[in-house]
């Protein structure tokens, strides 16, 4: 099926919403020295609108990469601290008793969902009922609280850090909540040379003065852009048969799948690989989407949707390390022949 010409964005339109994207990642870059993979994915991420899960040890700079993106993009922003005794109600906001003109009455106060760039700050030492509060504004981009439903602000994140849940005091989000994370990013440390740049550069680590690099309409703009790039048929095929591959019962299921996942990704999985590719496009300058867009998201789309078996952790195998593995087996293009019949041939 060809992609209809009017639908697909024009080259000046491209190369605009390009420049935006770029001096966003520009201001990424300059708030965390040294990480050019981690910042160019959050930023697909926040272009796919999607939500992104940071994990890392503390002290690596991931707060500070999601208050740097809220600037660059030119949104409110709200942080809320994850604690044990944290409620639902202290996320979503709750109905309060005023007294007007004699009269009693409950108020519903906001809480801090209601913005533009949510930071959840060490999500996963909240309780898993406080952590399920975001499952309804992760997903509809909305807050139901006592029948009344109420919609967040346009357009809304979730950029969520982690502890890694070997450390004490946390509590591992349910595979309900993970799937609603377009991606999971491990934030690893940093060179010397970066480090020496910290030391050298910026006093008690202060990172940079930024200032938006976009607005509400060009962002409005950026995404109907991004919406636009075409998807080829024979990428979605491809983005297909690697959701396809990560489930033990199927034909293309590499040895990693068939040993160590019990469930496979979801359809959620492939509808991010695939918007996700779309805005990696856009970074790179181009109206469609190629196998090389995909290949540099599955595995942060992938990997954290799979449920594995006990036996994964016991052998020291990671949700991205099977994804990667369904990568490498997985072909960009489908044979048009079965292998015993063109290898007769």
């Amino acid at each position: 099926m060809k992609a209809d010409d009017s639908l697909l964005p024009s080259p000046d339109e491209v190369a605009a919403a390009q420049r935006t994207a770029l001096a966003i990642l520009e201001g990424l870059d300059r708030t965390l020295y040294g990480q050019a993979e981690l910042t160019r994915l959050v930023l697909t991420g926040a272009l796919a609108r999607g939500h992104v899960l940071l994990e890392g040890l503390p002290g690596l700079g991931k707060t500070e990469l999601v208050k740097a993106l809220a600037t660059l993009l030119g949104l409110e922003f709200k942080r809320l601290q994850f604690t044990p005794d944290l409620l639902p109600g202290d996320v979503t906001g709750g109905h309060v008793l005023e007294e007007d003109n004699g009269r009693r009455r409950l108020v519903f106060h906001p809480g801090p969902v209601f913005t533009n760039v949510l930071l959840a700050d060490e999500i996963n030492r909240a309780s898993p009922k406080t952590q399920s509060a975001l499952l309804e504004a992760m997903q509809e981009r909305r807050v139901t609280v006592l029948g009344e439903t109420r919609p967040l602000p346009h357009p809304f994140w979730v950029l969520a850090t982690q502890n890694p849940i070997e450390l004490e005091g946390t509590y591992p989000l349910p595979e309900a909540q993970l799937d609603r994370f377009l991606f999971k990013v491990e934030v690893g440390g940093i060179s010397r040379a970066a480090l020496q740049s910290i030391l050298t550069e910026r006093s008690w680590g202060r990172p940079p003065e930024l200032r938006p690099a976009a607005d509400a309409a060009r962002l409005t703009a950026l995404f109907a852009v991004i919406e636009r790039i075409h998807l080829p048929r024979s990428v979605a095929a491809y983005v297909a048969r690697l959701v396809d591959a990560t489930h033990p019962k199927s034909d293309l299921a590499p040895e990693q799948v068939r040993t160590y996942v019990r469930h496979g990704a979801s359809p959620r999985a492939a509808i991010a690989i695939a918007e996700a590719g779309r805005a990696h496009a856009l970074l790179s300058g181009k109206p469609n989407v190629g196998f090389d867009d995909v290949r540099a998201v599955a595995v942060s789309a992938l990997g954290h949707r799979l449920v594995l078996d006990y036996r994964a952790r016991l052998d020291g195998v990671s949700g991205r390390d099977v994804a990667r593995a369904v990568l490498e087996s997985v072909s960009e293009l489908e044979e048009a022949l079965p292998r015993e019949v063109s290898g007769a041939r």
